[in-house]
Parts: structure tokens; C-alpha cells; sequence
């Protein structure tokens, strides 16, 4: 089974986006193809119904460098 995150991402000036990951990188490359002016997102341990504890943050700049934590 593999790991799962939440992830909030700031795309625009005023919006936020949630979704369930796996992938880090894959997710990073998401971003860049749907929401072109993503600012960053924060990483969060997954648990069913409700969001975890902060694991990470990363911007357009400093990207994740491995798939998963």
C-alpha cells in the first residue's frame, strides 16, 4: 500500500486546491500543466476525513526532489 498525503496548494491570488497524493513529483508536475500560477503547497500526513500534521512545504522554486517522505 502506498503512502498517501494531503496536499493544499495556493494556485492564483486567492484560491486553494486539496487532493489526495502518492506521488509528490507526479503531483508537482500536475500543477504545472493545470494550474500554470501555482505558488505553493503544503504537505500533510493523511488520515481519513481529516488533514494531519504538517509534514512540508514547496514552491514552484524548491520543489520536491523525491516522490515520497
Amino acid at each position: 500500500m502506498e503512502k498517501k498525503y494531503w496536499v493544499i496548494a495556493k494556485v492564483g491570488n486567492d484560491k486553494f486546491v486539496k487532493y489526495r497524493v502518492t506521488n509528490l513529483e507526479r503531483f508537482t508536475d500536475f500543477l504545472d500543466k493545470n494550474f500554470y500560477d501555482w505558488r505553493y503547497f503544503n504537505v500533510y500526513e493523511y488520515k481519513r476525513d481529516q488533514t494531519g500534521e504538517k509534514i512540508a512545504s514547496f514552491t514552484k522554486n524548491n520543489r520536491p526532489t523525491k516522490p515520497r517522505f
